[in-house]
């Protein structure tokens, strides 16, 4: 039959189950760790020896079984083989290779009933995930999945998760040697690590329990066979009506399909004694033409139902489950459906054989595409490692710019990883070239802020000084001069540059507090002058009214005095607030006019109202007010001067030349003005 065709299915299988026991068995926690640093594989050709030797002591078991076996077995060898060849239905060239792979697939999940249940969980794009995402995913999957179902995802996810993590810690260690640690005290580790080995370890440990029970399983259920096989070659001698060997003969088929999985190493042995001595009962059965050709006739009615599955199977859209499941019609053929008659085996090996070839080619032709997917994935991949190997060449200055930097290359991963698969063969290298533009990356970032943390020692003592000059003033009530301090001392403050970040909001917070405890003793005082202000403003309000209604009693001597204590009063109520001051202007227009009204001394009356009006002048005016009144002095110094030089030329120098009398007069009216802008001056300065 079929299944004869490919004697060594078993050599391409992976290890037998002893050495997944025995594997899983000896892994400890700490084997995670290493799994981590350096992505581990499976030891295949060990694997490969060493089901080589366990097939071997299993044909040599066999071959021993019973001395009658072994003499069976060769005597009909040449039988067996020319029986098989016309029950396998001579496979066609053209369709050797694909029928090969299918049982080769289907070889390797012989020893697991629920292989196919692996499949039905979707492949999702680890690559693309986050480690929180992986593992997220591979938590779910140990808790709510098979652990048999799940070993590719798994080392998928662990593999992906390996990659990033190892990243990560590699950009650490640059960065912390960068900062002069030394190796040897380098210790780093993230949260999400801790996650996986837990998740992990579960996973490992219900493998290991898996495997365990499997292979007592495995190795109960070929006993089973075995018996079964023998129980099947003692069909031969029995002596009893044919219809009941007939029924005893189906009741060992039946049990033979529900024995359950045996280990892949003996796999092809065990099917191959089987069906040799199917073989012979058959011929034995030919006395009985009327039973074989009803079986014939069974069989022959589910291969056909099997040969139209796999044809509905070649129009299948998801061609990796067609082929999935075409390899479990390639087992219900092999293992549960027993031979046709031989003028129908080839005409139904040949349609089964080409539906098989058609879901082949569309798989190649699936993973050819993907092969290109994986094409253009490497282009991308390659133009992202240009781009942040462009940067990584830069030269930047100031922080932001690095911070812009760091933002655009942290996207470019995410891309990176986004992109998807490149071809296994260019993946490592890849990989290690973006590892690689990434390291320069961080090497020239870490670099800066090596010598950006100096200055920013510097900047931090500066303002540390800051810090203590603010303190010192910050109860001090000489508003006058320490605010001005003050408002310099929160302009240096923002002309320093930064500090490190793990003091920066605490010695802000020092530097706030002692600047907002002076301002807000100066917003106090301020706010109490202020309520005096407005109390002043309302009695000078009525005092203006008051003054406005007064009237001389002509007695000049006694209206002066009277006008000299009406100015003093206003003196006396104080200051208005700011917005308010041009009610002093009112009051000094209406002693203004007092004075007109007065016929007294024009600079007796002009200094009592220069005097009124000094009350309004704070320092900065007071010194303006003095440099103006010394110039003005100087000026009619002038003035004077020049007018007794002209005199000289005067030809006319009698008293009654007009011209003459008139510059007596103007300079004597410019001493006068001098001795009023004199007094002024002493006023002032008394002041």
């Amino acid at each position: 039959m079929l299944e004869e065709k490919d004697e060594n299915l078993h050599e391409n299988a992976e290890g037998n189950l002893e050495e997944k026991a025995a594997e899983s068995s000896a892994e400890s926690e700490a084997e995670v760790e290493n799994e981590l640093e350096t992505e581990s594989s499976e030891t295949a050709t060990e694997s490969k020896a060493t089901e080589t030797e366990s097939e071997a002591e299993v044909e040599n078991e066999l071959e021993t079984e019973s001395s009658e076996t072994a003499t069976e077995s060769e005597a009909t060898e040449t039988e067996t083989e020319t029986e098989t060849e016309t029950d396998s239905e001579p496979t066609k060239d053209e369709h050797k290779d694909a029928v090969n792979e299918v049982q080769d697939n289907a070889a390797e999940d012989a020893e697991d009933e629920s292989a196919t249940v692996r499949h039905e969980i979707p492949m999702l794009d680890y690559h693309s995930m986050s480690m929180e995402k992986l593992v997220d995913e591979l938590e779910k999957l140990v808790k709510n999945e098979k652990v048999q179902a799940i070993k590719e995802h798994v080392e998928g996810i662990k593999s992906e998760f390996s990659q990033k993590y190892n990243e990560v810690v590699e950009q650490r260690k640059e960065e912390f040697i960068d900062e002069g640690g030394n190796i040897i005290d380098f210790h780093f580790s993230l949260p999400i690590k801790g996650r996986f080995n837990v998740a992990y370890n579960e996973y490992r440990s219900k493998r290991n329990d898996y495997y365990k029970n499997l292979e007592k399983d495995l190795n109960a259920n070929l006993e089973k066979r075995l018996a079964l096989i023998e129980e099947l070659k003692g069909l031969l001698n029995v002596e009893e009506n044919i219809n009941t060997t007939y029924k005893h003969f189906k009741q060992i088929q039946e049990e033979w399909r529900n024995a359950g999985s045996i280990p892949k190493a003996q796999y092809n042995n065990i099917w191959r004694t089987y069906h040799h001595h199917i073989e012979r009962f058959y011929d034995f059965l030919h006395l009985n033409r009327d039973l074989r050709d009803l079986d014939f006739k069974r069989n022959y009615e589910e291969k056909l139902k099997i040969i139209a599955r796999a044809e509905e199977l070649a129009n299948e859209e998801n061609v990796i489950h067609a082929f999935r499941e075409l390899q479990n019609l390639h087992r219900l053929w092999k293992e549960e459906v027993g031979p046709v008659a031989k003028e129908l085996r080839e005409e139904i090996w040949n349609r089964f054989s080409e539906a098989t070839k058609v879901i082949h080619d569309k798989r190649q032709e699936y993973f050819k595409n993907i092969d290109q997917v994986y094409e253009q994935n490497l282009v991308v991949k390659k133009e992202i490692i240009a781009k942040i190997k462009e940067i990584a060449a830069g030269n930047y200055k100031v922080h932001n710019q690095w911070q812009n930097k760091i933002k655009e290359v942290e996207k470019l991963r995410e891309a990176f990883f986004n992109a998807g698969k490149v071809p296994l063969k260019v993946n490592e290298e890849t990989w290690a070239k973006f590892k690689q533009v990434v390291r320069e990356f961080n090497a020239n970032k870490n670099a800066f802020y090596k010598s950006l943390k100096k200055e920013q020692q510097e900047n931090l003592a500066k303002k540390m000084e800051l810090i203590e000059l603010a303190e010192s003033l910050k109860d001090s009530d000489d508003w006058a001069n320490v605010t001005p301090k003050m408002k310099k001392v929160q302009s240096d403050w923002k002309k320093i540059g930064h500090v490190p970040k793990k003091i920066s909001d605490k010695i802000w917070k020092q530097f706030k507090n002692a600047c907002n405890h002076y301002f807000d003793r100066l917003h106090a005082q301020k706010n109490a002058a202020n309520a005096e202000e407005v109390e002043a403003l309302k009695k000078k309000e009525a005092f203006l009214a008051e003054i406005e209604a007064f009237e001389l009693s002509g007695n000049a001597k006694e209206d002066v005095e009277t006008i000299k204590e009406k100015i003093a009063d206003w003196k006396a109520i104080g200051r208005v607030p700011y917005n308010k001051k041009n009610i002093d202007n009112k009051f000094n227009k209406v002693v203004d006019g007092l004075f007109k009204k007065l016929n007294i001394d024009k600079q007796e009356s002009e200094l009592i109202k220069y005097s009124n009006r000094l009350e309004n002048l704070d320092d900065a005016k007071i010194n303006s007010e003095r440099i103006f009144i010394r110039r003005k002095i100087d000026e009619i110094k002038g003035e004077i001067r020049q007018l007794e030089n002209n005199m000289q030329f005067f030809s006319d120098a009698s008293a009654d030349n007009p011209m003459l009398k008139k510059v007596h007069q103007d300079i004597e009216k410019h001493k006068q003005n001098l001795a009023t802008w004199k007094a002024k001056l002493q006023q002032l300065r008394e002041l």
